[in-house]
């Protein structure tokens, strides 16, 4: 488990990535009273939170961006296994912070997030979605970036910026309720499916009949509420799957490309490149380097 701890500004980072080799939990607490955001680019961890001799549990935090209210009464952990490594970055500020905010940042604050800026309990669970593909890409620049010291810290920054505007763009476009309960939960279903099967997925219209929701809605609700349409989630599903696997295993790259469902090596690595801004062969370099 590799954690960083960063301050930008009014906000504490924490930067936490995991490849582990047998179960275990790790914890957190918030030290006073603060707003927090977590972004999970993998993962499919638990969260467990605990407060007031409650517990409450997240599963599948895979894609999740959520936010809360916590204090120091509040535990939270992650319940990480070996074949679900974890990357989650989670933004912090101290309630006293606000005030100090930039006016327009502190009305984005009151006018989206009052139930955490004005708690009434020891932990408030705020709204929560799956990441767009420009959350997910800021996630993954973070996690992939190769600079270091103050130019780093620069880039950390402008990434931690675009995601809570990211986040609070959501918010204010009220994507979330656009549909009924019962076709959110049939659009979760399709994502499982598609999660589950990316390198042999269904078609739309076999999609479709599985979850039981015509092959229009089905598009059109999946991209309201991921960002991207279907088969672009996939392969989005694949490179992040390509990934682990060169970073993760012994497969070459041509093994990666096979097993996540890529016939052509020079789509994938173009593909590849776009998403990660780097090649399939300088990930597999790197990681061989690393454990040497």
């Amino acid at each position: 488990m590799t954690t960083d701890i960063i301050e930008l500004n009014d906000f504490i980072v924490l930067i936490e990535q995991s490849n582990a080799t047998k179960p275990f939990v790790q914890k957190c607490e918030i030290d006073g009273d603060a707003v927090g955001f977590a972004f999970y680019g993998s993962g499919n961890v638990e969260l467990e939170i605990k407060h007031n001799n409650q517990t409450k549990y997240l599963t599948n935090t895979t894609g999740l961006a959520i936010c809360f209210f916590g204090n120091q009464k509040v535990e939270f952990a992650h319940k990480i296994e070996p074949d679900k490594p974890l990357q989650s970055i989670s933004i912090f500020t101290k309630l006293k912070n606000l005030p100090s905010l930039h006016q327009a940042e502190k009305e984005v604050f009151e006018k989206y997030l009052p139930q955490l800026v004005h708690p009434k309990e020891h932990f408030v669970k705020g709204p929560s979605f799956y990441m767009t593909l420009d959350m997910q890409l800021a996630v993954q620049k973070i996690f992939n970036t190769t600079y270091i010291e103050n130019t780093r810290l620069l880039f950390l920054k402008s990434q931690v910026n675009e995601l809570l505007a990211h986040f609070f763009g959501l918010l204010a476009s009220d994507q979330k309720n656009a549909f009924s309960e019962k076709d959110r939960d049939k659009i979760f279903q399709a994502r499982e499916i598609v999660t589950t099967h990316y390198s042999q997925p269904p078609s739309i219209s076999q999609l479709s009949k599985m979850v039981g929701l015509n092959s229009n809605k089905l598009k059109k609700n999946f991209k309201e509420l991921f960002g991207v349409p279907v088969f672009k989630y996939i392969q989005e599903e694949r490179l992040n799957k390509a990934y682990e696997l060169l970073q993760n295993s012994d497969k070459t790259v041509q093994e990666a490309v096979w097993e996540v469902g890529y016939e052509s090596l020079s789509s994938f690595s173009n593909a590849f490149y776009k998403k990660f801004a780097t090649r399939p062969n300088t990930v597999k370099q790197k990681c061989f380097s690393d454990k040497s």
